[in-house]
């Protein structure tokens, strides 16, 4: 009899502290950034920018929790939450912004209509 593979719903992305990626990055699920990228993010779930990690690039998702250093243009579909270690340099675009007390936001914000989820590229 076959055995049947069943997903937890868990699968995420990791770019661990200390990596480097130069170039963009498409992904379906969740996507945690820990280390430096450069180049562009487009994925279908949430993204996490921990407070180490720090993105040269636009990012596009649905769903992004940033601790760390971002800049370029952002476009997230449903939240966008800056956390308090957060620096943003660029324009964002997004449905619903949360920033807390001494994150830093240079730049532009658009919230007068909604965003589409990206579609990563096959």
């Amino acid at each position: 009899m076959a055995k049947e593979i069943v997903n937890s719903g868990i699968a995420h992305n990791v770019l661990a502290t200390g990596s480097k990626i130069k170039g963009n990055i498409s992904a379906d699920s969740d996507f945690r950034i820990d280390g430096e990228v450069e180049g562009d993010i487009a994925c279908s779930g949430k993204v996490v920018i921990g407070p180490q990690g720090t993105l040269r690039g636009n990012l596009n998702c649905q769903n992004a929790e940033i601790m760390g250093h971002v800049n370029g243009k952002i476009i997230v579909s449903e939240l966008l939450s800056l956390k308090e270690t957060a620096k943003i340099v660029g324009e964002i675009k997004t449905k619903t912004l949360m920033i807390e007390p001494k994150a830093i936001f240079s730049g532009t914000c658009d919230m007068s209509q909604t965003t589409s989820t990206p579609q990563p590229k096959a």
